[in-house]
């Protein structure tokens, strides 16, 4: 079964294949011909998810899989929520997010968190679904580990010592808010097409 992800980020396509498995030909942006950039002008994860998944199933007509995640900090008001990407600014460069949420939380004590990824899927059927996947943490105080990608250097999970950026790809796959959501959207699958 083929299916377009709306993204050609490398890290987010790693781990939706080794979620869903060989069954699935997943397809990137960049594979499908698409090279501009995905409207996000939603106020929330949903909003922006589902607007990715409509833009690219109305363009291409194939199976479509469109995901929008964000940090939410209770100290910090839920933010960067859905502003996670380019919190610091256009330049979407992780590091400047991190600083930027480290420099809010000075002197603030609650520092739970959690980590949501909501999915799109739409399908020529008439199908068109959410899936959502949360994990519940703490943001450190300083970036720990070189693995992973966006906050996950200072978001330590709940029940775990290791941040997200100090596991290796697996371990993160196996409690990850996109993995969590995955499951949930591959257990559809699976149900619909009997895979």
């Amino acid at each position: 079964m083929k299916i377009c992800l709306a993204t050609n980020n490398k890290h987010k396509v790693d781990e939706i294949r080794n979620v869903l498995g060989k069954n699935y030909e997943i397809l990137t942006l960049k594979e499908m011909g698409c090279e501009e950039e995905l409207p996000e002008t939603g106020n929330t994860l949903e909003a922006n998810s589902l607007e990715k998944a409509q833009y690219i199933f109305n363009k291409y007509r194939l199976a479509c899989i469109a995901d929008d995640s964000g940090l939410e900090i209770m100290g910090l008001g839920l933010k960067p929520g859905v502003d996670s990407a380019h919190y610091a600014g256009p330049q979407r460069n992780a590091d400047d997010n991190i600083n930027l949420v480290l420099n809010q939380l000075k002197g603030i004590n609650d520092r739970s968190a959690v980590f949501k990824t909501v999915i799109t899927y739409i399908d020529s059927y008439g199908v068109s679904k959410q899936f959502v996947g949360i994990v519940e943490g703490n943001i450190l105080e300083e970036k720990l580990g070189n693995n992973g990608f966006g906050y996950d250097p200072i978001f330590l999970p709940s029940g775990f010592t290791k941040t997200f950026a100090e596991m290796v790809q697996e371990e993160k796959n196996s409690i990850s808010h996109r993995s969590r959501a995955l499951v949930l959207f591959h257990q559809f699958l699976s149900d619909k097409v009997g895979m």
